[in-house]
């Protein structure tokens, strides 16, 4: 083959399996294998194969099993973020409590995204979960990942309500005197910012917060749970008809837009808006229309440009707008596209977003 010809072929993503069932890792590996832009340069039955391959056969991107003999799939996403940052995605076959629990602590570690394991081949959604695990894959091998800190627990330490911001800022009230509602966006990364966001705004928060989070939708009462078990602040799933309450977070439900109409929140099963449902731009805009200069939206890390035409609308009814700023953001997509087209007041590193947020609210509180 010509040196002309060697160039145009494009380098196949270099994939590390760790899964303890042979009959799965098999399985695994055809489906991996049978994609050309993939390639399996690893596959190992437990995380401490993984880690003393890691060096050696230096993946691109980590298929990662929850449940693993010794160190489990969460220990082993701490330990590679530590030594090797590498993008994971965990493969999981269950949605119950334990497992669940430990794959959303791996997405506090750094793990990227959780997909469901693909099942036998006769199954009919076989073909379905087959080519959304190896799209997954080749996406997530794009994203940059940074060295974690090692840590001996993910504790969350609920701050005391009105502290202030690292950085000094100015005070911004609303228009209209007073932020009734703020939305919450947030998609690859997504878990982690989240975490780390409603811990910053403790437990009396003075309004309500609406929440959509992109995660495949089988995980999403799964990560309602896990995400209540560790915020300061109640979160439930969001129902048709209530009346949202300051101090509690409402999330979208899976495969559902979440909006505020007439004072109550609304669950619509349109179209997805940026190939998304539930979207952020719908439940920005629902709160522009809403609630005009009395909510505030927040933009967290992400793929794409889910939000950013949403929270620019609540930018121009007087709203005030936050975006995660580039140096924190694991994906700088949404956040991006929202700065990209003036819809952003204010870009903040994750650690400042929290403080500020208090810190508005107090000030138009104080009106």
């Amino acid at each position: 083959m010509s040196t002309t010809v060697q160039k145009s072929v494009a380098k196949r993503i270099r994939v590390m399996i760790v899964e303890d069932s042979r009959p799965v890792r098999e399985m695994l590996e055809y489906i991996i294998g049978e994609d050309p832009r993939l390639e399996v340069v690893a596959s190992v039955a437990s995380a401490e194969d993984a880690l003393r391959k890691l060096h050696q056969v230096a993946p691109d991107v980590i298929s990662m099993d929850i449940r693993l003999p010794g160190m489990n799939g969460f220990e082993a996403t701490q330990r590679i973020m530590v030594e090797r940052p590498t993008p994971i995605v965990v493969v999981s076959a269950s949605v119950e409590s334990e497992e669940l629990n430990i794959s959303m602590n791996a997405l506090r570690a750094g793990a990227l995204s959780v997909m469901e394991k693909p099942v036998s081949a006769s199954h009919h959604h076989y073909a379905e979960l087959a080519g959304r695990l190896c799209t997954q894959l080749v996406i997530m091998s794009q994203v940059r990942v940074i060295r974690q800190r090692a840590r001996r627990n993910l504790g969350l330490q609920p701050p005391v309500i009105g502290q202030q911001a690292s950085r000094s800022m100015p005070i911004v009230a609303s228009a209209a005197g007073s932020f009734q509602m703020v939305g919450i966006v947030a998609s690859t990364g997504g878990p982690n910012a989240l975490a780390k966001v409603l811990a910053g705004l403790g437990c009396n928060f003075p309004a309500p917060v609406l929440l959509v989070q992109h995660i495949t939708p089988s995980f999403l009462t799964g990560f309602v749970a896990w995400l209540n078990g560790i915020s300061p602040m109640p979160v439930v799933e969001a129902t048709e008809g209530e009346i949202p309450k300051p101090g509690i977070v409402y999330v979208a439900p899976a495969e559902r837009h979440l909006l505020i109409e007439r004072g109550c929140l609304h669950l619509d099963s349109g179209e997805p808006v940026s190939s998304q449902r539930p979207s952020g731009t719908v439940l920005f805009r629902s709160m522009a229309r809403s609630l005009g200069a009395n909510c505030l939206g927040v933009l967290l890390t992400g793929m794409g440009e889910d939000g950013a035409a949403g929270l620019r609308d609540v930018r121009e009814r007087g709203g005030y707008t936050i975006a995660e700023d580039e140096t924190t953001a694991v994906v700088y997509g949404m956040p991006a596209a929202a700065v990209n087209i003036g819809a952003v007041c204010e870009s903040l590193p994750l650690d400042d977003i929290a403080p500020r947020v208090l810190q508005l609210l107090l000030a138009a509180a104080s009106v």
